[in-house]
């Protein structure tokens, strides 16, 4: 979830579903939002768009949504325009929402607060080659090491997973050229 209020929504969702539901979120306090008066159902494997921009998709997940969109922000005063999206779910994925976006907008920054090596990153990246969707992906999350312990903060700016570390990626990844986009099927769902 990428606040405790998701947090909430989705312990709800969780509570009447039928089947096992792994929820991960991170240690420390929230990001301090309001809590929603009632509680909804999140439907399961359905992301939310949060911002809309036309240079750039940046997919992020969990605590790493906020980071995201201050970065979002600070590539606004640059010149350019990125669609931040919550993901949500790492399993299963918003493939349509997913697949249409990325055509869109040519290029895709995925974020997580997790190891690199078969995580969200990698299932983007399954999903888009599954499709014949090429273009440009940059995975930021945690690299194959030992993670020593510390305030959340620090780990997040030590692994690039804060808005700083954020920006960078995306400005890196802005200025690959656009490789052409190939769509095998124009109906993702």
């Amino acid at each position: 979830p990428k606040d405790e209020d998701e947090l909430r929504h989705m312990l709800y969702t969780a509570m009447d579903h039928p089947g096992p539901i792994a929820m991960r979120y991170p240690r420390g306090q929230g990001v301090g939002v309001k809590f929603s008066s009632t509680l909804h159902r999140v439907p399961i494997g359905k992301a939310e768009v949060l911002r809309e921009g036309e240079d750039l998709l940046i997919l992020a997940i969990g605590a790493t949504v906020y980071p995201a969109l201050a970065a979002a922000e600070e590539l606004e005063k640059r010149g350019y325009q990125a669609t931040v999206v919550n993901a949500r779910f790492v399993k299963p994925l918003d493939d349509n929402l997913i697949l249409t976006l990325a055509a869109r907008r040519g290029r895709v920054l995925t974020v997580e607060e997790n190891v690199l090596q078969g995580g969200f990153g990698s299932a983007v990246l399954e999903l888009l080659m599954d499709r014949g969707l090429l273009v440009p992906v940059k995975r930021l999350g945690i690299p194959d090491v030992f993670v020593e312990q510390g305030a959340p903060a620090l780990l997040r700016e030590k692994y690039g997973l804060d808005a700083k570390g954020i920006l960078k990626g995306a400005l890196e990844l802005l200025e690959q050229p656009a490789r052409p986009k190939k769509v095998v099927w124009a109906n993702f769902s």
